[in-house]
């Protein structure tokens, strides 16, 4: 490198200000300093970024860890042929008669029986008061096992129920002595009994597999709740969306791109789903309302309904993400199709659409992921409000009979009083995150693996 000086001047010229490339002057110091402020400015956004979503991570891996965990007591019962079985003929029919009313006395003597046979003294005067310790469900729980086997009658089984879900608080910490002077469901003696039943084992907390797999339940029973159903009725949504939006928009994609005429007709269409990819999702949910439901009279709260109103929504990201992959195909391959004499159509769909393919699935999996943390058109279309107590029993009732999603369902949740839903929202979270994510990292691993370099 040369330096430049005012030595290097010829006669004749201007005495040029005496200066060199080596010399750093204050406007090269003062550029210096603006990138490095850039730079740390940079590091700084990308710290406070990091450290909101760290903080978030925690948050909601905290909060919501205790959800699959579950307290549980662990009794024989025994099932009374004289109070279960008048007619001794063991017939289901017969057996049915019997309410959950009938088998609440079977838990609470058998609860009973089990304290006193493990030296544990009982502080009411009212026996019958240690059936709080239990939830609620547990009589439910008795009985569909007898009608699943009505041999059981006349037998001792080992039960293993779910406790109350204060007392299940109070071994996660949520629940407190202090907390229950105002409760009229429990009090200090129940959690003195509740550690007596733990030093004994009757009682015990383990991993709670029905949060996963099982359903919802009404606000009395929170730790029976899950979020198993409403993970299918998502299942379900999902296949409708998958369906119809992947085949309509890489179509509409592909006419838009490759065959449509240039004009304002064209303009228009393709401003409007730009615009459309804007709109707030709630707005998608007001027209589902208006079409699906009010119209055309399909099923309210079904998932086939909110699989439609999603496609609606998902259909202008799909739109973009295929027109740009598309674009992306260089000219040269179109070009060379066609001079060897393919037609039009078959260099679009035997060389540019194989080649933008990767793209095209990575904005359908993206569009998917989105679709399914969406909340606000659900509102509108009823699955928040209804409660899926069993799993759909055929393919047909699983798209046409009235279910819940997870989001919605995780809004539901986060509504309601008892503290024990706001845990289970936040362990609905994080399996909604595992899904999120697992579709997210689809997308990449495609890419990666079908990405071709020009």
């Amino acid at each position: 490198m040369t330096d430049f000086t005012a030595d290097t001047a010829g006669p004749g010229t201007p005495a040029a200000r005496k200066s060199s490339l080596y010399t750093e002057t204050t406007r090269t110091k003062r550029r210096n300093a603006s990138e490095t402020r850039f730079r740390l400015y940079g590091v700084a956004a990308i710290s406070v970024g990091l450290l909101f979503l760290v903080a978030l991570l925690y948050s909601i891996v905290t909060n919501g860890i205790p959800a699959f965990k579950q307290t549980f007591v662990t009794i024989p019962v025994t099932l009374d042929a004289a109070r279960l079985d008048e007619t001794g003929n063991r017939d289901p029919s017969d057996l049915a008669r019997v309410t959950t009313f009938g088998y609440k006395p079977l838990v609470t003597e058998a609860l009973v029986t089990a304290l006193r046979d493990n030296g544990i003294a009982i502080p009411f005067e009212d026996e019958g008061d240690v059936e709080k310790l239990l939830s609620s469900s547990v009589a439910a729980q008795v009985r569909n096992t007898v009608l699943a086997d009505p041999e059981l009658v006349g037998q001792t089984v080992e039960f293993r129920m779910l406790a109350a879900s204060r007392v299940d608080g109070y071994f996660k910490g949520r629940v407190s002595r202090e907390s229950l002077a105002r409760d009229r469901n429990l009090d200090a003696e129940h959690l003195d009994l509740a550690d007596r039943m733990v030093e004994a084992g009757l009682l015990q907390t383990a991993f709670n597999a029905d949060f996963i797999f099982g359903a919802d339940a009404s606000e009395s029973r929170p730790e029976q709740a899950g979020i198993g159903v409403s993970m299918v009725g998502s299942l379900f949504m999902m296949l409708v969306v998958l369906v119809l939006a992947l085949p309509i928009g890489v179509a509409s994609s592909i006419y838009l791109e490759e065959f449509a005429p240039q004009n304002r007709f064209t303009d228009f269409i393709e401003v409007n789903i730009s615009n459309l990819a804007a709109v707030p999702s709630i707005v998608f949910g007001i027209l589902g309302l208006a079409v699906f439901i009010q119209f055309a009279h399909l099923p309210m709260s079904a998932p086939l309904v909110g699989g439609l109103v999603l496609t609606l929504m998902t259909l202008p990201t799909i739109i973009i993400s295929t027109r740009a992959s598309l674009k992306a195909v260089p000219p040269s391959i179109r070009d060379a199709a066609l001079g060897v004499g393919a037609s039009r159509m078959q260099s679009v769909f035997h060389h540019v659409l194989p080649l933008a393919m990767p793209g095209i699935l990575t904005g359908t999996i993206i569009g998917l992921a989105q679709a399914l943390g969406e909340t606000a058109p659900l509102l509108l279309i009823g699955m928040v409000g209804f409660i899926a107590s069993n799993m759909p029993d055929s393919i047909g009732a699983g798209f046409l009979s009235p279910n819940s999603a997870m989001p919605a369902q995780i809004y539901e949740w986060a509504k309601r009083a008892d503290p024990a839903y706001y845990e289970r929202a936040w362990g609905g979270i994080i399996i909604l995150l595992v899904f999120l994510m697992t579709m997210n990292i689809i997308a990449v691993v495609l890419r990666r693996r079908f990405e071709r370099r020009w």
